[in-house]
């Protein structure tokens, strides 16, 4: 039995998130799994490095799954690809060890909130960025977001739905990049909690926005308390950048390089 990694990009905008779920098809997770079965001519059950909500975007999701089935990475990809809708696509394979896990083998992940902050709405690629009418303070955003450095209890931006054991989450980088009307954040962190980003991003639109002070926000932190923070933004414009692996490494897109 082999174990591949699967390196793959997706809009999310149709689908209900990357996990299977009992009552609908529309998700990354059936696709896929449908997919790589047809070209391994067998069932396939995968694993995923971290799960994308409803509308969320990936350029780097990652997979694993094991096969007995023997075929060269250039008949996966070209297979798996064919039989899969057009907003999922399968960017590469890669043999690892048999006890190599996408999830629990990952050592960060990082997402990208990419934001429109104009008087117009887009009309190409609506569904892919966030657009923010109201003039932003992006200087008093990024002193604001710097308090989510290090290891903390994000309790105050957990989700009412999350299942995770401990709320406890190390944030290792966190920035924004200004480019003409488009506004860039990245956060990077060991792994993130359910609607955690969204609303993170959310409540720093508060600060940008001056409906609370950098103090409010560092205070929203210590309070640990969802109901200070503020409304879970939409996932619009929120991509999953990818995983971090010790024993793999592989291309990212030069576009992210240059605002990175």
């Amino acid at each position: 039995m082999n174990r591949f990694f699967v390196q793959l990009e997706y809009d999310g905008t149709k689908y209900h998130g990357f996990q299977k779920q009992p009552k609908t098809t529309k998700t990354i997770q059936h696709h896929l799994d449908k997919a790589l079965a047809k070209v391994a001519n067998h069932k396939i059950s995968t694993v995923c490095c971290g799960r994308t909500d409803a509308g969320v975007h990936a350029l780097n999701q990652f997979i694993h799954f094991d096969t007995s089935s023997l075929r060269k990475i250039d008949s996966w990809i070209k297979g798996v690809n064919v039989n899969l809708p057009d907003d999922i696509v399968v960017k590469n394979f890669y043999k690892v060890d048999k006890n190599y896990h996408a999830r629990f083998d990952a050592t960060s992940r990082e997402y990208l909130y990419v934001i429109k902050n104009a008087n117009i709405p887009p009309a190409i690629g609506f569904n892919n960025c966030l657009w923010i009418k109201q003039t932003l303070n992006i200087q008093k955003m990024n002193k604001a977001a710097q308090y989510l450095l290090g290891e903390k209890d994000f309790s105050a931006f957990r989700a009412s739905g999350c299942q995770s054991k401990s709320p406890v989450r190390e944030i290792v980088k966190t920035k924004f990049v200004s480019k003409g009307e488009y506004l860039y954040f990245f956060i990077k962190g060991n792994a993130f909690m359910l609607n955690m980003v969204r609303i993170i991003m959310g409540t720093l639109l508060d600060v940008g926005t001056n409906k609370i002070n950098v103090t409010d926000f560092k205070k929203i932190i210590k309070q640990k308390n969802r109901k200070k923070a503020g409304k879970t933004i939409s996932p619009k414009g929120l991509y999953f950048l990818g995983p971090e692996y010790n024993e793999l490494n592989y291309t990212k897109e030069a576009i992210l390089d240059e605002l990175d």
